[in-house]
């Protein structure tokens, strides 16, 4: 089975896709998808479906849902090649791959594959050679954790409560592998290559410090001083006005630094901010970068 869940919804057994198309029985499958090879208790499913609203049909309705996935993984099922030696293992049947248990249902991944987790094991592999300074290996592992991203997670799928809170902890693990990317860029001195994407990322990230830090460190090792000084203008503005809070310690000794350095040498020489313990750089807050 492979399960992709970082934009539209896959889930292909035998390169079949087994995703239905009503809203509800999509959720349900995205759900169990996410937690492949764990139990969902029904009453997850129930309140991820309803929020806390269940009709009295509920659990009939959701045993219908299960009823069409299985058919689809079935369907799906029925494209294997039949078994030709008599000590080759058993066909599986849907019941197999959606298994029933006493409190909930469980999708069984088995060998297969699944985007969220890989996704996690690349970032984290990553994090691991910052933090032990091999930041080329970690630019190349988090940026490939970063392409198995095709869009929103769940992307196309209508979600409830639960699904929603998981969306944002995968976006927020996506930001956080995103500034550790571009850490280790900077480190590598890829400089001038990380501008057009830090312009994007900072106006989209209107208040995330990390970032801007990033951008201003970016364009004053350019050669582009009074650029980098105007980031940290732009920034101050908009957290005094929306957050009414001012930048954090270690941007405005990022500032300074930038003032007092001198034009002919335009940070080329200054050593990049620290990636700070696994912790702090996980947030995506200004207290990830170290400025020395």
């Amino acid at each position: 089975m492979r399960i992709d869940l970082l934009g539209v919804l896959d889930v292909r057994e035998n390169g079949v896709s087994v995703a239905p198309t009503a809203p509800k029985p999509r959720q349900v499958l995205a759900l169990l998808a996410l937690h492949a090879d764990r139990v969902v208790p029904v009453s997850a499913l129930i309140d991820e479906l309803w929020a806390g609203r269940p009709p009295r049909s509920a659990r009939t309705t959701l045993q219908t849902y299960v009823l069409q996935l299985r058919d689809l993984i079935a369907l799906a099922l029925d494209q294997q090649a039949p078994d030709v030696e008599s000590d080759s293992p058993p066909r599986r049947r849907a019941k197999d791959v959606l298994v029933t248990t006493p409190g909930g249902y469980m999708l069984v991944l088995g060998e297969g594959s699944s985007d969220v987790r890989e996704f996690e094991r690349l970032s984290g592999t990553g994090y691991r050679a910052i933090d032990q300074g091999d930041f080329r290996g970690a630019s190349r592992l988090l940026r490939e954790a970063l392409a198995l991203w095709t869009g929103s997670a769940f992307a196309d799928v209508q979600t409830g409560a639960q699904l929603e809170m998981e969306s944002k902890r995968l976006e927020e693990g996506r930001l956080c592998a995103l500034d550790q990317r571009i850490e280790a860029d900077l480190r590598l001195g890829r400089h001038r290559e990380l501008l057009a994407e830090l312009t994007v990322l900072t106006s989209r990230y209107s208040t995330h410090e990390n970032l801007h830090a990033q951008f201003m460190l970016a364009l004053h090792r350019s050669g582009r001083r009074g650029e980098a000084l105007d980031v940290y203008h732009r920034l101050r503005g908009t957290l005094v006005r929306d957050l009414g809070l001012e930048p954090s310690p270690r941007l405005r000794q990022l500032q300074q630094s930038i003032l007092t350095a001198a034009p002919e040498t335009p940070l080329a020489e200054q050593q990049t901010p620290a990636a700070a313990p696994v912790p702090a750089a996980r947030t995506g807050g200004t207290d990830s970068m170290r400025v020395n």
